[in-house]
């Protein structure tokens, strides 16, 4: 993996946020590829309960001022970064005051999703590919965590499809337990058609519940992980049963030599 570049999109990472599996592997496995001499960036997007100033976040000027077009509306992108403390890793949050200046990530005071959770998901999957341009770093592994980035993997193959930095680009997508119960807005598929995703590609999500939002980002995944011990068995079928190759659930100290493993195999 020397001088391989590794990008990680993640819904959360530590220090940002608390310690969950998808906040813990993500920085793990990105700790793992920089300490063999791999290239990393890691995204996120930038919850309003993120201590920016204990952080140390800053705006990048000459990345943010762009607008994203959501469901026919125009909505400002914010880039931030900051370094990982001890670990010489940078990370890129993506923002906007509409979908996450709130104090919170992903549920309301009462536990509920956000009704836009849908518009933030497809925000935050645009936002990272067209920071990634700015930057001109094209990478050779993709890898998505976390349901808030589970569009990335159908972005990247429709509606970027023709962009060249991404051309040998490889996307894995680890699947795990910690997800929603319910379902996004019903009008979740409308929504990213406006993008002129063909309707075919969405069948999956009719139902948008956190299930078929994962097996919709496996369809469109190079590569997927088994992120969990305890996956849903419905999905461990659905991934099991493609032609996808898969990495069953492997500890954090098996981490570097099986990742490796898996992600040399994808881009031989």
């Amino acid at each position: 993996m020397k001088d391989k570049r590794v990008l990680f999109v993640s819904s959360e990472v530590v220090p940002y946020l608390p310690e969950t599996e998808i906040s813990s592997n993500s920085f793990q496995a990105a700790k793992m590829v920089n300490s063999i001499g791999g290239q990393t960036r890691i995204f996120m997007p930038r919850f309003g309960n993120i201590n920016e100033r204990r952080h140390q976040l800053h705006e990048v000027i000459r990345l943010s001022g762009m607008n994203l077009v959501i469901n026919d509306l125009d909505m400002p992108l914010i880039i931030k970064v900051a370094s990982i403390p001890k670990e010489r890793m940078q990370v890129y949050f993506i923002d906007n005051e509409e979908y996450f200046k709130r104090k919170a990530t992903f549920t309301d005071e009462d536990g509920e999703l956000f009704a836009d959770n849908d518009e933030r998901a497809i925000f935050f999957a645009k936002g990272v590919v067209e920071t990634v341009k700015k930057l001109n770093w094209a990478p050779d592994v993709i890898h998505v965590h976390g349901w808030m980035a589970s569009l990335l993997p159908l972005y990247l193959k429709n509606y970027f499809a023709d962009e060249p930095l991404f051309s040998d680009s490889k996307v894995v997508t680890s699947i795990y337990s910690e997800g929603f119960t319910g379902e996004l807005a019903k009008d979740f598929i409308e929504k990213i058609k406006f993008d002129k995703i063909d309707e075919k590609a969405l069948k999956t999500i009719e139902s948008p519940t956190y299930e078929n939002l994962m097996k919709l980002a496996a369809d469109n995944s190079d590569g997927v992980i088994i992120g969990s011990e305890d996956v849903n068995a419905e999905l461990i079928d659905y991934v099991t049963n493609s032609e996808t190759p898969t990495l069953d659930y492997k500890t954090p100290d098996e981490f570097e030599s099986e990742y490796t493993a898996f992600y040399n195999s994808l881009m031989a």
